[in-house]
């Protein structure tokens, strides 16, 4: 009988932290939360939610916590950013009742030399993480991740050292930052096959999509993990949104790992996926962000199920496994969409109660009375002036259901 354990695959979603780097794009405090119940439902392991020691974050991150005591956030696993230095682990566990964070310090001879101005060697590198990962575990943080930025230009033979170190120090797992895209499949197999070996510790790749390989490096760079026996983990934004290029597209991951060759069927992730959920979290971040989902999206983009050539449209008429490897129904979407056209009566920072009580009979809630009524519009005129459009279905019915963590999140410490 064979009884050695199949090693899984995690996904780690940083939209909420990487992805809103992105220059021109951005989610407000309730927005991110949006996501984070989105990927809850959809059923990720972690979402890397912010950076906890800076102060806008601290009452959106208190809150999203909070929904998790209340159970609202059933499964998904809430994480910080840090860099790796005492100063901001102090200061986010000071802020912050995070539990789980992912401490990160440059590792490359090019960023020792141009980043750190020659201020730091190697030695002290190991030294600044042993310290902040101390730490954090004396604040009682539960896990800490460690990342080694710039992972794919910083020799082997160093890494190796910087991860058993970082293992010493009980780091459950050490994140391999592909900071400015220049992996390809070949290459991070290879390098991620060897780490995992050399620092027995699960690997999470961090893939920036510069030479158009984000995916697919994640993706060959996890199978490389797990033959070498260990978990892999998996870092993702909603489209691959984030920093230049963006970095790995969520939807493809998943797709991948379930429909492509040689995964199909293999059951490598380590929890159950709801791919319904895809549709429904795209569509509320692109309209969160005001921009258009590209039309060539994998999965949720205009065209992805669109055909026009006559041998396509023949061959999909016939039988739609011609030219579809998946259907759209897979990943929540339908047919048709109903929109709302002729008289709507919306919400905004100027509505009375008429107007809020009209939107909210639509999605089925009546007031108990004139008190909630009057804080839920107060809510509302908050909430559209926060996020500065008009409000969503979900937001609706996140600010009733839960009054008071909105009020959190629509302030911030100064």
């Amino acid at each position: 009988m064979n009884n050695k354990k199949q090693n899984k695959i995690y996904i780690i979603d940083v939209t909420n932290r990487d992805g809103v780097q992105a220059p021109r794009l951005s989610l407000a405090k309730l927005e991110k939360t949006i996501v984070n119940l989105y990927l809850d439902k959809l059923g990720i392991f972690q979402s890397e939610m912010g950076f906890p020691f800076t102060d806008h974050e601290t009452n959106y991150i208190n809150a999203n916590l909070e929904l998790v005591k209340q159970k609202a956030i059933k499964n998904l696993r809430l994480s910080g950013w840090c860099r790796a230095i005492k100063d901001d682990v102090k200061k986010a566990l000071d802020l912050t009742n995070l539990k789980h964070l992912n401490l990160s310090i440059p590792t490359s001879d090019i960023m020792l030399k141009y980043k750190f101005r020659n201020k730091f060697q190697q030695k002290d590198i190991i030294k600044e993480m042993r310290d902040a990962v101390r730490l954090a575990y004396k604040y009682g943080v539960e896990t800490v991740g460690v990342n080694a930025e710039d992972a794919s230009r910083t020799g082997l033979d160093f890494l190796i050292k910087f991860g058993k170190s970082a293992r010493k120090e009980k780091a459950v797992r050490l994140r391999y930052c592909d900071t400015i895209g220049f992996e390809n499949p070949l290459s991070i197999y290879k390098r991620v096959n060897t780490l995992a070996k050399e620092v027995e510790l699960p690997i999470e790749l961090h893939c920036h999509n510069d030479l158009g390989m984000a995916v697919a490096c994640s993706v060959i760079g996890a199978k490389g993990v797990i033959d070498a026996g260990q978990d892999a983990y998996i870092n993702t934004t909603i489209t691959g949104i984030g920093e230049r290029a963006g970095n790995a597209d969520l939807a493809s991951i998943l797709l991948a790992l379930k429909y492509a060759k040689s995964f199909k069927n293999k059951n490598l992730l380590a929890s159950e996926i709801n791919l319904k959920m895809i549709w429904g979290l795209t569509k509320y971040v692109f309209y969160s962000f005001g921009v258009p989902i590209p039309l060539g999206q994998p999965g949720v983009g205009k065209n992805a199920f669109t055909h026009e050539s006559g041998i396509h449209v023949d061959g999909v008429l016939k039988n739609k496994r011609n030219y579809e490897l998946y259907d759209f129904e897979d990943l929540g979407r339908k047919k048709v969409e109903t929109i709302e056209t002729g008289r709507k009566i919306t919400l905004g920072e100027y509505s009375g109660i008429n107007g809020l009580k009209n939107v909210y009979e639509k999605l089925g809630i009546k007031f108990r009375d004139k008190k909630e009524t009057k804080t839920i519009l107060k809510l509302v005129r908050f909430a559209s002036v926060h996020t500065q459009k008009l409000l969503t279905k979900e937001e609706l019915l996140f600010i009733i259901e839960h009054p008071q963590i909105t009020r959190q999140l629509l302030q911030m410490k100064f």
